[in-house]
């Protein structure tokens, strides 16, 4: 007897396995990916460019509303992005029922503190409050 014929007819026509979440996962990883790759970009040369600028250069650089929304853009990508592979990596590899639960919960409220925290220090050097 196969896996396959385990399965409800329902599962084997949607393609749901156990976790009933089917590709969905996948997909944000991947989309979180690419959304992350001209951002990355973006950032990579705006710091470049900015190599040898003092505080006062960097402030003028984030001044900018596209400049702090791109950044603002990549925190929060670049955090979800981070859930959503540490969660995989805690799904595979602990097997504890309470271990993996604090685990998954710790990686969700953790993540989302960092992103706050960081968004919150862009949009305050970026308003100057």
């Amino acid at each position: 007897m196969s896996e396959r014929d385990l399965r409800t007819p329902l599962a084997r026509v949607t393609g749901l396995g156990a976790a009933k979440d089917g590709t969905g996962h996948w997909w944000l990883q991947r989309l979180s990916a690419i959304a992350l790759v001209p951002l990355v970009l973006w950032f990579v040369a705006s710091i470049v460019s900015l190599s040898g600028s003092g505080q006062a250069e960097v402030k003028a650089w984030l001044d900018n509303p596209l400049a702090a929304l791109l950044f603002v853009l990549l925190l929060g990508g670049g955090f979800f992005h981070l859930k959503l592979g540490l969660q995989v990596v805690i799904e595979d590899y602990f097997h504890a029922g309470a271990a993996k639960l604090a685990l998954l919960i710790l990686n969700t409220f953790a993540s989302i503190a960092l992103a706050g925290a960081s968004i919150l220090a862009v949009l305050k050097l970026a308003l100057g409050a």
